[in-house]
């Protein structure tokens, strides 16, 4: 929680602080002006300015939530993008004017008085609201990257409070801070956190499909760093840099950085303006007495007006389309308001009036089959789902979070129209194809303990050029594994890890596996430097295999690598990125071909009866993928990456492209469902 304190922990000090000795020199020039009776209209005035940040906050909280999954994510990454922007503006404004702040506010607290209450409201309204909003608007964006953690709000509430000891502690000339320096060192942390903001923001908008490239990764590091280590949570939350990026996050982050970085310490290096020369304030002049009202009025009314006019923007943020029904969610009641729909592409807006977070599915109740779903349906939230509606029964079922399984009344549309329904897919179902690929790897286990045994033997008898060959003999096998990676834990670290995130490289003591002994093998290094760490390679792999028959195998882990093992062999192998020195790339790609050949077939039972033609079309996309992969080998010599030919590399991507595509619905076909 606290990584991802530490961002609004200091945007609430600095903001707080900020706003505070505004507050503070407002307060110090009234008493000095001996006009204490006016300190009711500055706290009015920081009253309205907090009323209107803690509204624009709901606002920006309750439309998003009515959103669609897409539209969240572009509204969101347009928010964080204004909030890099509003940060950006405040850290050089605070620099430039961190020195003649309190000469510029008394002058206008002089002014304000002479012109009256409203004038002043309006000053310290305006003085504090403006920080205020920027507040409201970089937390929630931080507090939406943080997910359900309660890191953000917590960190704000901490710098926020401490600010306003500062400040007091200031006012009552206890404190001494040399106000140039902190807010120069805050601005270049603010800087840097604002930055991996604007990298989120822009992952967003890709996740909403305003920009492209949301598929072209920079670099993933998520296979060589732990996620859950406690440096990886620390830079996630307080810097938004993530294990895996796109080109245009980086590119952004790194311009952003560079941009406004230079720009910011070429100006604390200019030379500090001259003060302002001192002018004798005006007395205020004397007011005529005022029709006396209750004092209650107008901080009632300050607080009152921007929490309706907030209400006003939620409620008709989302106006209802004709035709589309809103349907309630909750613990006890599944469906209310639910009537039958016409045939035809409907949108349901689904409201949570419970108290628990729920899945919702609309089912045919007589077989089960999921026509929508919406998944962690948020207390209070309403998202829409949308479905294809023809003739035939319908019914919603809610499984709230912890809670017992609700289904509504069925209801019974007449028409024509295609459906296509997903029939869900139990663990029982899984059982029988997760038994047969256990078996396949039962057996490559087996096999691949032989292999490395050989391997070390090569190694320790110096045969190095046979070990060569034994190595990516022993490589492919258990690259073959692929859908079992999940479930080997921390042996695949051991056996296939790679050099990237290690303090020392190449040379790190942790880098171990078949990439260390790749390494070792085509750069020169002697059989003496490598016996150890292929003796360590067969020793893992032995202990593997002893191991996995008692491993947890979730049976849901097998529809998802159905896509996910060409979706890494895209990533890294066809990139070469994963090559340490043998050009053996495309040969381990062949090898994951056929992994995701070797699981098509255990769960092709499973596929056929909710998709008869996909393995059709995935099988004529395998096969183009296999005829360039064999075009890239001459019996044990396999081509490098990098010495394809261009239209080759571009075919091979193309299609591999192109059956990652094709595979895509096989993890949603065959998604263990809660209402199953």
């Amino acid at each position: 929680m606290w990584d991802d304190a530490f961002p609004s922990f200091l945007i609430g000090l600095r903001e707080g602080l900020e706003a505070g000795l505004i507050v503070s020199i407002l307060v110090a020039t009234l008493v000095r002006a001996e006009a204490r009776s006016r300190l009711p209209q500055v706290w009015t005035g920081v009253l309205a300015a907090v009323a209107v940040a803690m509204s624009f906050g709901a606002v920006l909280t309750f439309t998003a939530a009515s959103m669609p999954q897409t539209a969240q994510e572009a509204f969101g990454g347009v928010l964080s993008v204004i909030a890099v922007a509003f940060v950006t503006a405040m850290v050089f404004w605070m620099r430039r004017s961190a020195r003649n702040l309190s000469s510029e506010l008394k002058e206008k607290v002089t002014g304000a008085l002479a012109m009256g209450s409203g004038m002043l409201i309006l000053t310290s309204f305006l003085a504090v609201g403006r920080e205020g909003l920027e507040t409201a608007l970089f937390l929630w964006t931080t507090a939406r990257a943080a997910g359900e953690s309660a890191g953000p709000l917590t960190g704000a509430g901490i710098g926020l409070v401490l600010a306003a000891g500062l400040c007091w502690g200031l006012y009552r000339r206890v404190l001494k801070i040399n106000l140039t320096k902190f807010f120069t060192a805050t601005g270049a942390v603010l800087i840097v956190i604002a930055a991996g903001v604007l990298g989120y923001g822009l992952r967003d908008l890709q996740e909403g499909g305003v920009l492209p490239g949301k598929t072209t990764y920079a670099f993933d590091l998520a296979g060589s760093i732990d996620p859950g280590s406690w440096y990886s949570t620390l830079v996630q939350g307080v810097f938004n840099l993530m294990p895996t990026m796109t080109w245009l996050q980086v590119m952004g982050y790194v311009a952003y950085l560079a941009v406004v970085m230079t720009l910011f310490v070429r100006g604390v290096r200019a030379t500090a303006p001259k003060p302002a020369a001192q002018r004798p304030a005006d007395e205020p002049k004397a007011e005529r007495p005022a029709r006396r009202r209750p004092v209650w009025v107008v901080p009632a009314a300050v607080v009152a007006v921007p929490a309706v006019i907030a209400g006003c923007v939620v409620a008709f943020s989302r106006p209802k389309p004709a035709g589309d029904q809103t349907v309630a969610v909750s613990e006890t009641e599944c469906g209310k308001g639910f009537t039958a729909p016409k045939p035809g592409r409907q949108t349901f807006q689904m409201k949570n009036t419970g108290g628990k977070t729920s899945e919702v599915y609309l089912v045919d109740p007589s077989s089960n089959a999921v026509y929508g779903e919406i998944e962690g349906l948020a207390p209070g939230t309403t998202r829409d789902l949308v479905a294809t509606v023809a003739g035939g029964t319908y019914a919603w079922r809610c499984v709230p979070t912890g809670g017992r399984t609700v289904t509504s009344k069925s209801v019974t549309v007449s028409g024509g129209g295609a459906a296509m329904p997903v029939v869900p897919v139990s663990e029982q179902d899984l059982a029988a194809p997760l038994k047969a690929y256990k078996a396949y790897v039962g057996q490559g286990l087996a096999t691949l303990v032989t292999q490395t045994r050989t391997l070390a033997d090569d190694i320790k008898g110096n045969h190095l050029d046979r070990a060569r060959t034994d190595w990516l003999t022993a490589h492919r096998t258990y690259s073959s594994l692929g859908a079992a990676y999940g479930t080997f834990e921390d042996f695949d670290k051991k056996i296939n890890g790679r050099a990237d995130g290690l303090p020392g490289g190449v040379a790190d003591k942790d880098f171990t596996g078949f990439h260390r002994l790749e390494y070792g093998l085509w750069h020169g290094q002697s059989a003496k430097d490598l016996t150890g760490p292929a003796q360590q390679l067969a020793t893992d792999c032995a202990g593997l295999r002893n191991a996995f028959p008692s491993q947890d195998f979730d049976p849901g882990d097998l529809p998802l690598r159905a896509h996910e093992i060409l979706e890494n062999t895209l990533q890294f192998e066809l990139t070469g990125d994963t090559d340490e020195g043998s050009g053996t790339n495309l040969a381990t790609a062949d090898a994951n071909l056929s992994g995701t050949r070797e699981l098509l077939t255990v769960l092709k039972p499973l596929l056929t009866t909710r998709a008869p033609k996909l393995l059709p079309t995935v099988d004529a996309d395998i096969a183009r993928v296999q005829k360039l992969l064999d075009a890239a080998h001459d019996g044990e010599h396999w081509t490098a990456v990098d010495k394809l030919a261009q239209t080759d590399r571009q075919r091979l991507n193309g299609a591999t492209g192109q059956l990652l595509e094709d595979l895509a619905p096989v993890p949603d076909l065959l998604e263990i469902r809660k209402s199953a």
